[in-house]
């Protein structure tokens, strides 16, 4: 524990082991009882919440610093992660709960007003798709808190986070319509009902039963199972699952659904 927690502890290391002012920012998406979840930490002491994140290490990919990231936070490997912003601006950092009192406190080390740390930030920020039931939450040596929050219930963010959270949605209902988005948050086996509430719950808007399942059908991406699921008397409605060869292949080369 005490080899991984100076492996992976930017304030410790500071800038030998890690890229300055650069950091992941990472919304991660859960979908459970038809309500679209984000997972968040909160750091020892402080009344705010962060999304989960970390430093780039220099012998690092970017991609492979969020994959590390999520890994971290989750516990799963090959997670759905992509990349859809970048925020920076002077006085991003500016907030009253993130002062050098209160970062010193937190990590029981003396940091003071000119420390790398309140420097101009950037962050490079990716969203990632999980099957919420499989996640166990994880936060990092900082955080004495780490769990889903319904999106529509987002308690107070440090720093923009709240607008990364928000841009991250904008662009998961933008790629809603190109990726196979639906295979990193439902269970292996679904109903058609259950694949259409999930669009209707991340694009917060209701769609027609019969034309989505029509259109979803006819790219491929889902097959028909010979196997039910008895949900009671006289319903037992097909279950479906990922074709993994065209998931693949739309993953790649992306699809078109209009819904």
């Amino acid at each position: 524990m005490e080899q991984d927690y100076l492996k992976n502890n930017p304030l410790i290391l500071g800038e030998k082991e890690f890229l300055q002012n650069v950091s992941i920012d990472n919304v991660i998406f859960g979908y459970h009882e038809k309500e679209l979840k984000v997972l968040l930490q909160k750091p020892q002491g402080l009344s705010k919440w962060l999304l989960p994140g970390g430093y780039i290490k220099k012998t690092e990919e970017i991609s492979a610093a969020a994959e590390r990231i999520a890994k971290e936070r989750t516990g799963l490997d090959n997670l759905f992660l992509l990349q859809f912003k970048s925020f920076g601006k002077p006085d991003r950092l500016q907030d009253p709960a993130f002062t050098p009192e209160s970062l010193s406190k937190l990590s029981n080390m003396n940091i003071n007003a000119v420390n790398w740390l309140f420097e101009y930030h950037v962050s490079v920020c990716f969203y990632t798709l999980t099957e919420f039931s499989k996640v166990n939450p994880k936060g990092d040596f900082y955080s004495e808190q780490c769990s889903w929050w319904g999106i529509n219930e987002i308690p107070d963010m440090l720093f923009d986070h709240r607008l990364i959270i928000t841009e991250a949605l904008k662009s998961l209902r933008l790629h809603l319509y190109h990726y196979p988005i639906g295979l990193n948050l439902l269970p292996k086996k679904f109903t058609l009902p259950e694949i259409h509430a999930l669009y209707e719950t991340i694009l917060d808007r209701e769609l027609d039963s019969r034309n989505f399942s029509k259109k979803l059908i006819k790219t491929g991406i889902i097959k028909k199972l010979t196997e039910k699921k008895s949900i009671g008397a006289h319903r037992s409605p097909f279950l479906y699952k990922f074709d993994n060869n065209v998931y693949k292949e739309a993953l790649e080369n992306g699809m078109a659904l209009i819904i």
